[in-house]
């Protein structure tokens, strides 16, 4: 009966008041019965009968969850005899589809029901309609019987095999059975109305045999293990498309039904991220305001944080960057050059989906083998979209600006890149330029452009309210004026500035300095950025970390939204590449630093003593 063929439920319905669900004695069922508190018909002419002590009333819109099976379009295709047609067809007669006949009650008898049809149901609500009608008219329970009963059709071929005892359904009142079941291919208004809030409630089961086939020993209890993963059909597997890989294949690692998943909206959350930790070997307690605003709601998916002049220690850095974002954040590279370091986080999710990572370096000036004046460019694609991130130390000095600007022409230059990656848009790149190679480029790091006039001008802007001595001081910002006569950053842009200058600052205070030198506070940090596109970049917050004193500047990062692309499967991955090692010492601490805290509050509980005097 199991095999194409939907159970006798006109029988195992009929009315038979109070008669317990049983086994018909043939050892213990494989599955529970959902019980059916439905009362007796009340008769007229007793007016002391009455229903069972306890009546359950649940609400009457059907509340189930079923395994969604991957051959649920070919079991609704196929045609199944009802209740009302079996009946017929035992007693001889020939009733018209979709016809609702009262027929006389019978005993119940003992078919063998699958189990499965009970453990997918979870709750049948009881019709507040036929306990008062008289009319025989259908119900509300009537109508979604049949609908929950097809739902579980794709359980059936998988679990009745696995039936090593029969059966049933508790017995029901006589207008549930008689009036209630409907044909299965008649559509109604209730029917269609409960179909868009099962849907909702759906999940898929790891089967995907047909109706002919046994039960894989693979395939478990529905109700016991779920996959999120979207099903993947044989015959697509089959399928040979030349389209395979690329840009228009649907299926393709880095095609735009893959990015859909991911980004719906095709915008990714980034963060840049740029400080002069001027060699101090002491780091920062805690760097949440660094990387985690509290303007921002949400983490971001992709984290890139330029250091310059950076600690010695710069593995405890990269540690300390790990720690915060925790580990649902991975390296995927970081870099250095000299007292130059880059470090790049993304979503452990998302790694797939990146290139190889390469990189370049630029000397513009050696200092020491500390201070190293130069550039570390690093550069990848996400998706199809390819990113370029420099960050760079500018030579110092309050007049040598034509010095800095030879800097950037060195660098623009200099950087080598993309090496293996291949370029996005060649007809749009110039060799001379290697920020016109990628999709897009963002440049951050201590440029040392000043704020001319002198410090005595500088501190009577200061002395005025926030909005109106930041634009009083921009103009007289190195940076700005040479961007404004193309001198410098060639098509790049910068978020509006709405914070304090942040250089140069005294240790661990909020005053700027105050040694002899007495140097004129600047925007010396800034961050740019540049589209291939025109409004693929979305500058979304540009700030500072006031509260982060232990180095003579300030951080400066930007939060952005950059519209990502799909891509072609063509190019070299990172295949899931990143510091596993870096990414288990930043969990031990996260576990260890728990562990004091719970320990230190122990302690501060049991420490507690009560004097009385």
């Amino acid at each position: 009966m199991l095999k194409g063929q939907l159970p006798n439920t006109g029988r195992d319905l009929e009315a038979h008041p109070g008669s317990p669900p049983t086994n018909n004695g043939q050892g213990p069922e494989k599955s529970p019965v959902l019980p059916l508190n439905l009362p007796a018909q009340i008769s007229n002419e007793d007016p002391q009968a009455k229903a069972t002590p306890f009546t359950p009333k649940p609400p009457t819109r059907p509340r189930l969850e079923r395994a969604l099976s991957l051959d649920e379009k070919a079991w609704r295709r196929r045609r199944f005899r009802t209740s009302q047609e079996d009946l017929a067809a035992r007693s001889g007669a020939s009733p018209s589809r979709g016809s609702l006949q009262d027929e006389v009650p019978r005993p119940p008898t003992h078919t063998d029901s699958p189990p499965c049809l009970s453990t997918s149901l979870q709750e049948i609500p009881t019709s507040r309609r036929a306990q008062g009608s008289a009319g025989g008219s259908p119900s509300s329970w009537g109508h979604c019987l049949s609908g929950m009963i097809g739902s579980s059709l794709d359980l059936l071929h998988r679990d009745g095999a696995l039936a090593g005892s029969p059966s049933r359904l508790p017995a029901v009142g006589q207008k549930v059975a008689s009036s209630s079941l409907r044909s299965a291919d008649r559509v109604d208004l209730v029917q269609t109305d409960c179909k868009p809030r099962l849907q909702s409630r759906l999940f898929r089961a790891h089967s995907s045999l047909g109706p002919g086939r046994p039960p894989s020993p693979l395939a478990c209890d529905a109700k016991s293990s779920f996959s999120l993963l979207a099903p993947i059909r044989a015959k697509d597997v089959r399928s040979r498309s030349y389209l395979e890989g690329s840009l228009l294949a649907s299926g393709a690692l880095m095609g735009a039904e893959e990015l859909a998943r991911y980004f719906p909206d095709r915008n990714m959350a980034l963060f840049v991220a740029t400080w002069n930790m001027q060699g101090q070997k002491e780091l920062p307690p805690n760097l949440d305001e660094l990387l985690l605003p509290a303007e921002a709601d949400y983490a971001q998916d992709l984290y890139v944080v330029g250091v310059q002049e950076g600690c010695s220690d710069r593995r405890e850095w990269e540690t300390r960057l790990q720690e915060t974002l925790g580990p649902r954040y991975v390296t995927l590279y970081s870099a250095a050059h000299g007292a130059l370091y880059m470090s790049v986080l993304i979503r452990r999710d998302l790694i797939w989906f990146c290139s190889e990572v390469e990189s370049s370096t630029v000397t513009t000036r050696i200092v020491s083998h500390i201070k190293t004046k130069g550039a570390l460019g690093v550069s990848f694609t996400f998706f199809g979209t390819s990113f370029l991130f420099i960050t760079s130390h500018f030579t110092s000095g309050d007049g040598k600006v034509s010095e800095r600007l030879l800097d950037y022409s060195r660098t623009v230059q200099g950087l080598a890149l993309p090496r293996s990656v291949p370029d996005t848009s060649p007809f749009r790149s110039d060799a001379a330029d290697v920020t016109t190679r990628f999709d897009g480029v963002f440049w951050f790091g201590d440029f040392n452009f000043r704020l001319s006039g002198g410090r005595v001008a500088v501190e009577a802007i200061l002395k005025q309210d926030l909005g109106e001595k930041v634009s009083a001081l921009l103009q007289h910002d190195q940076l700005t004026q040479e961007m404004k006569k193309g001198s410098i950053f060639r098509g790049f842009q910068e978020p509006d500035i709405h914070f304090l200058p942040s250089y140069k600052f005294d240790i661990g205070k909020d005053s700027y300095d105050t040694t002899s030198k007495q140097r004129t506070p600047s925007y010396t940090d800034r961050v740019m950025y540049r589209s291939r596109h025109k409004g693929d970049i979305c500058p979304i917050k540009y700030s500072s970390c006031p509260g982060i004193k232990t180095s003579d500047h300030r951080p400066v990062y930007g939060l952005f939204r950059v519209k990502v692309r799909p891509g072609r499967d063509n190019i070299p991955l990172a295949a899931g590449k990143f510091d596993r090692e870096l990414y288990l010492i930043g969990i031990k601490r996260r576990i260890s630093k728990e562990i004091q805290r719970q320990q230190a509050l122990k302690n501060q509980h049991s420490s507690t003593i009560c004097t009385v005097s």
